[in-house]
């Protein structure tokens, strides 16, 4: 059987940045919330999370980007929530953000998670921030320190 290898969810040392969108801030703020407190509960110290707030979500993969390149940080987390409304504008926002943080995951060397919502209703966005579907911004930070975990596994 080959050997199976995986990050553990224990953040002691590890040192992290929150890209955060102020836009639909009730929302946002839960997730950093969710976030924070999965970082400290797994061991992380309070004064090694930053958190960064953007205007909006579309400039969250340009936050990441520059956070990933400083090289202070074992990984990124990008959280926010893009709300559907009566236009397009929705599908462009949400489709350009998660290409946009996807594509700097893949240029940066450490992990970049996905933490922003794209939902069709306010509801279905204050439910995945810590009410009935749990809370996105914990499951991101649990990402983060998995991955983190699990790179430095891939570089031993």
């Amino acid at each position: 059987m080959p050997k199976i290898i995986e990050g553990k969810i224990v953040a002691k040392g590890m040192k992290f940045a929150i890209a955060a969108s102020r836009f639909n801030d009730f929302i946002s703020g839960r997730l950093i919330e969710g976030a924070v407190d999965t970082l400290i509960r797994a061991g992380a110290d309070e004064k090694d999370i930053l958190i960064y707030k953007v205007p909006g979500a579309f400039e969250l993969p340009l936050a990441a980007k520059k956070l990933a390149k400083s090289a202070r940080f074992d990984a990124v987390i990008c959280l926010g929530a893009v709300i559907r409304g009566a236009t397009p504008h929705f599908e462009y926002v949400s489709a350009e953000v998660s290409k946009g943080i996807a594509n700097v995951g893949l240029d940066a060397d450490i992990p970049v998670v996905f933490g922003v919502l794209t939902t069709d209703t306010i509801e279905q966005a204050i439910e995945r921030a810590g009410t009935k579907s749990g809370n996105k911004g914990a499951d991101a930070a649990m990402a983060a320190i998995e991955m983190v975990d699990l790179f430095k596994k891939m570089n031993a």
